[in-house]
């Protein structure tokens, strides 16, 4: 399989429209680089059947394919109504409460009792995803009076949103802490965790994963931009979660806000993700808007590492077409003679460490002189991740012994990974690194190429050697 022509991601979602062989692999040569399996949906069984299939696939391409398992978080929802509706006006009065008897139009059964100790007067209640917005006027232990400021239908077991409030929830519910176990048994590359508040929430999951797969932390939560510094060093990923993101805030607020957190990740190294809606007309139609193909390619604009589908690849009537269609807007944008520039404007400073020194020179030295390619020598994809922050012009190439490795890189901006057995010298290192440029196609003979990596080798985290080379006709 030859490599991609782009730098940044893509990120598809699988479900029923994307489960067989033929309909995976069609997904990766559209374009997908990740798959996410989102553990709110399917079972078990399902999950296995998919992720089997991903490895088939990822030995017929013969490319590393990351798996990302998304977990549901604790998501709260209303209890049940005795007609399994109900429909609520404009300035009505309605109680959430702890009795679970079905409800009624003035009331029903909120079966979240920590809720009930932190809601507070003037605060704000949103359901169905901001569809009906309800004001507390009061609260105590047993029951929360709201007046209904957006009426509306609301039905059974809608979902519960809380904007004011950092909520005393565990990060990981019980249903998770399983999902988690079986998603590591199976040997995922990548732990999504939903609705993170604070770096406080990834530690129980830092302890469960215990290093085999990356952490990747989801914001939806206004709570998580007030020690949003924090969570971004906490993790090793990043995703703007659009969805609950833009139910919680003013609409108008989530371009600045997904643009801080792109620029929080790019200082700290951190891949990032721009997730939901991106080409949501996908889901029933062969095309986007305009508007939803502009959202795509500001996000490319800004810098992210990767875009993600998740019901137009997971359920939609276009699955592949949504792929391809992401393909090619990342495509034209990174042919773009702007997007160098603005894409050098957003960079940020390297840290004053070894390894963001030799990448800060690495992408120097590549540019002095016209390195057709990068090449980074990496056990634990630390240097490779540091190398993808500078944003070099010329493409990524990362040597690991590790597939797992090989797989985590596969979110990251502009990194194409291969399997590489562990070198002993430096002499040993450069015939490698010439030999796999010239069967990647990245380079031919003669050309110049920059090379990074740790001595001593095989050692993660020692970044110190930068080494510039001439690939030679023999290396083949």
């Amino acid at each position: 399989m030859t490599r991609r022509q782009r730098k940044a991601k893509i990120v598809a979602t699988l479900g029923p429209a994307s489960s067989g062989k033929e309909a995976i692999q069609a997904l990766f040569e559209a374009g997908a680089d990740v798959f996410r399996f989102n553990f709110s949906h399917g079972t078990h069984e399902d999950h296995r059947m998919r992720y089997d299939i991903v490895r088939e696939v990822e030995r017929t391409v013969g490319r590393p394919i990351a798996i990302l398992a998304d977990l549901q978080g604790p998501k709260l929802r209303i209890g049940q109504f005795a007609e399994g509706r109900v429909t609520l006006a404009d300035g009505d009065e309605f109680r959430l409460d702890r009795n679970p008897a079905p409800g009624s139009r003035q009331r029903v059964c909120l079966p979240h009792p920590e809720l009930f100790e932190v809601i507070a007067a003037g605060q704000s209640l949103l359901l169905d995803d901001g569809k009906l917005k309800l004001q507390v006027i009061d609260s105590n232990g047993e029951a929360i009076f709201t007046k209904v400021v957006t009426g509306g239908v609301l039905s059974d077991r809608k979902g519960v949103n809380v904007p004011d409030v950092v909520l005393p929830i565990p990060a990981l519910t019980d249903k998770d802490k399983r999902d988690l176990e079986f998603a590591l048994a199976l040997g995922v590359d990548w732990i999504a965790l939903s609705f993170v508040q604070r770096p406080e929430d990834l530690v129980q999951a830092r302890e469960l994963i215990q290093g085999r797969a990356g952490l990747l932390a989801k914001l939806e939560k206004p709570a998580a931009l007030d020690r949003l510094e924090d969570i971004v060093k906490a993790s090793d990923a990043v995703m703007v979660a659009r969805g609950d993101l833009g139910v919680e805030l003013p609409p108008e607020r989530v371009p600045g806000v997904q643009k801080r957190i792109l620029r929080s990740c790019s200082r700290q190294g951190k891949p990032v993700v721009i997730a939901t809606q991106m080409l949501e007309s996908m889901i029933s139609a062969p095309v986007p808007t305009r508007a939803e193909a502009s959202d795509v390619a500001t996000a490319i604009y800004d810098g992210a590492d990767a875009v993600m589908l998740s019901a137009e690849s997971a359920s939609g009537a276009f699955p592949v077409q949504a792929v391809a269609m992401m393909d090619r807007i990342i495509t034209e944008v990174e042919r773009d003679p702007q997007y160098r520039s603005v894409i050098d404007a957003h960079r940020g400073e390297p840290l004053p460490t070894r390894g963001d020194a030799i990448c800060s020179a690495l992408r120097s030295v590549t540019q002095i002189i016209g390195a057709q390619v990068t090449i980074t020598y990496t056990t634990s994809g630390h240097t490779s991740l540091r190398a993808a922050r500078e944003r070099p012009a010329a493409p990524i190439l990362s040597i690991t012994p590790h597939l797992s490795t090989a797989r985590k890189l596969a979110l990251a901006w502009g990194v194409h990974t291969t399997v590489s057995p562990d070198v002993r010298s430096v002499e040993e290192m450069v015939a490698a690194a010439c030999k796999t440029a010239l069967r990647e196609q990245f380079a031919r003979p003669g050309d110049l190429v920059a090379i990074a990596a740790g001595m001593p080798f095989a050692e993660s985290g020692t970044t110190n050697l930068l080494r510039i080379a001439e690939v030679w006709e023999q290396a083949i």
